[in-house]
């Protein structure tokens, strides 16, 4: 009931002072019933129960939208060059033009204000990389964060907006300054401490793509690894290890409960050893950065060993949902859109369930046959878990993940153990060559591992063509599926193959819909020209490089669901109904005699006289794409508003539809 209210809360936007109402009527009506009834189990009860958790969701959503403060910084004029007093809160993976950081924002124009801002510093300045904890002035303009520019690229506003971040500023060497005194925060120690461990396991021996691995796996840098290493991960269906998440606090936590079992035999000892555990699960959260995906995965795991503690396995669904649920209304109801959040918990409660039918279903006498059996069984019941997920975002499945978890998990907890050790002693300035060489060697053949498992091409499905609906249906058929397995009764058996139907009635209904398509555009990308055509479920492309084009019409083509694509050079003109599309390109080519013309597209920067051009075809819209100067586009923007003739960028608008 948490979850829907959040939902709710995130797509009905109603503010706080609403909910905060209905959730204080709806708690003082429960305290009511609670304090004059003996048994508190009416269905009134039940049913108000409902409706304050729901109340309590859509509350906790609005009070995580920074813009519902009257403090926050958007409800100022800030299109103007103002003073912003910002701190860095988060350092961001650079781009290929800038590095990037999450800022919080403390006043604005000498105005006590909050918010987070995105800080854009370009990579071609002189400058002084930004620190966790860094407070500084900027002068300067806020501008808002561009939605995608072309259909079905990732929504990288969308994301932020879910980070509560809507604005980016700008800045360079001349419009801002450091404040000599800032405060500390334990994210900036933990930065510190990570800076500085980074710097010492360079001086070591080891090779660059082990000690990329080695900061990926204990400290969240993944920024040195490179982008082979990182392309093998993620076909072989190991990219997870790379992340710190849930899977190594799991293994950590399985970890210190063998280490420590020997606590047992103290008075209290079963106290300690708990206590012992969450220091040191919340020890390694601070080692990683305290980002949100680590807290999440640390306060689920801490649940988790109070569930151990306690020794109920029958419990530990309810322990799981527990944590969700604290995770949820104390931390951030926007994880529930993060797709770590939703990983993770897929995962874990997969395991839980699933796991426990493999073991019932066979239970191998020989130890070793039975080991594997168990680590194949939670790699198995992990990936159920999270399969419809993973085609949902990514459109891949490894079909070998089981052989490199097979082979790599295992190992794991001896690969974090073992480093965790070698990073101490070489804070220590004690660690022996032979310990660095042998732990250089074990990443090393991980990822020997890792690559041949990624080799095997035949074996990774991509570009599947996956929605939310089938998402759902494919999480109620995996459900109905195990309940039809487990417990097979008549009406489990009615779920599963309802389910089914389901999918195939919606992938009947996709491919009707698909086939109903026409859609012409005109996309955007740098130096490039793009022209999209699709008329059901086939595509011609036309450009004026087809090979850098690939990045974005993969995208469309899986989720358009695209089965044969045709890629052909750019025309000089092309006739979409009646209308007319003349392309001038760098040549400043055109006929005497075009009119009457409706589009005019400048590609390619042409040097051309664009009043006397205007005059002599007198076109209806002019339309510049991403492969033109931005000199060019300014001036070409100025001449057109003279005209008052309607002009379209695509790296403004985004990318341009015909009707």
């Amino acid at each position: 009931m948490l979850v829907l209210g959040i939902l709710i809360g995130h797509y009905a936007d109603i503010g706080i002072a609403i909910p905060l109402g209905l959730t204080l009527v709806s708690l003082l009506a429960l305290a009511i019933i609670a304090f004059t009834q003996k048994k508190a189990e009416s269905i009134y009860f039940g049913l108000l129960t409902t409706f304050t958790t729901v109340g309590l969701g859509i509350l906790t959503m609005a009070l995580a939208q920074p813009k519902n403060f009257p403090d926050h910084y958007s409800h100022q004029d800030i299109a103007a060059y103002g003073t912003w007093e910002l701190k860095v809160t988060k350092v961001l993976k650079p781009t290929s033009f800038s590095d990037r950081y999450i800022a919080k924002v403390l006043s604005y124009n000498s105005k006590k204000s909050s918010g987070k801002v995105i800080l854009n510093y370009p990579i071609d300045i002189p400058r002084k990389k930004l620190q966790i904890d860094n407070e500084l002035i900027v002068f300067n303009s806020a501008e808002n964060i561009k939605p995608p520019l072309n259909p079905h690229q990732f929504n990288y506003k969308k994301y932020l907006g879910n980070l509560g971040v809507y604005h980016q500023i700008r800045i360079n060497h001349e419009n801002h300054f450091f404040l000599k005194k800032s405060s500390s925060t334990i994210k900036g120690y933990s930065a510190l401490v990570r800076t500085k461990i980074i710097s010492k396991l360079k001086n070591f021996n080891f090779g660059k793509d082990e000690i990329g691995i080695i900061q990926a796996l204990f400290l969240r840098q993944r920024d040195d690894i490179s982008e082979a290493t990182y392309s093998n991960y993620k076909d072989a269906g190991a990219v997870h290890i790379l992340a710190v998440s849930g899977l190594h606090i799991g293994i950590l936590l399985l970890f210190l409960e063998f280490l420590l079992r020997p606590l047992k035999i103290l008075p209290k000892g079963k106290t300690i050893k708990l206590l012992v555990i969450v220091f040191f699960l919340w020890g390694f959260a601070f080692l990683a950065g305290l980002s949100a995906s680590v807290v999440r995965a640390v306060t689920m795991f801490s649940f988790v060993a109070y569930a151990l503690y306690l020794n109920r396995p029958s419990n530990t669904f309810n322990i799981l949902a527990l944590s969700m649920f604290f995770i949820l209304l104390v931390f951030d109801p926007m994880l529930l859109f993060d797709v770590g959040f939703q990983m993770s918990y897929a995962a874990v409660f997969a395991i839980v369930w699933i796991y426990p039918l493999f073991q019932k279903f066979w239970y191998p006498k020989n130890w070793a046959m039975r080991y594997l059996w168990q680590l194949l069984s939670v790699s198995i019941a992990a990936q159920v878990g999270v399969l419809p997920i993973s085609l949902y975002y990514f459109h891949q499945f490894p079909g070998l993940f089981f052989i490199s978890n097979l082979l790599v998990v295992p190992c794991l907890g001896l690969i974090l153990g073992f480093g965790i050790t070698i990073i101490f002693l070489i804070l220590l300035d004690i660690a022996p060559d032979f310990l660095i060489g042998f732990y250089n060697s074990m990443i090393g053949l991980m990822n020997a591992v890792i690559g041949w498992v990624a080799q095997q091409e035949t074996f990774i499905f991509k570009n599947i063509s996956f929605d939310a609906v089938q998402m759902t249906l494919a999480y109620c058929l995996c459900i109905a599926s195990i309940w039809a397995f487990t417990k097979p009764k008549f009406k489990h058996i009615v779920a599963t193959l309802a389910c089914i139907m389901g999918l195939q009635f919606w992938s009947l209904y996709l491919g009707h819909t698909i086939k109903q398509k026409e859609i012409f555009f005109i996309g955007h990308q740098s130096k490039n020209s793009l022209l999209v055509f699709q008329k059901g479920n086939e595509l011609r492309l036309f450009s004026t490089d087809t090979i850098s084009s690939t990045r974005i019409t993969t995208n469309y083509e899986v989720a358009e669901r695209i089965k044969h694509t045709r890629y052909q050079t750019v025309q000089n003109a092309y006739k979409i109904k009646d209308e007319k599309l003349l392309i001038i390109d760098s040549l400043g080519v055109y006929g005497v005699d075009q009119r009457p013309i409706e589009y005019l597209l400048l590609i390619q920067s042409p040097k051309i006289n664009l009043e006397r051009l205007i005059d002599s075809i007198q076109p209806k819209l002019l339309i510049a794409d991403g492969s033109n100067y931005l000199s060019y586009i300014n001036r070409w923007r100025k001449t057109c508003a003279n005209k008052k003739l309607p002009f379209h960028y695509t790296g403004e608008k985004g990318a341009f539809y015909f009707k």
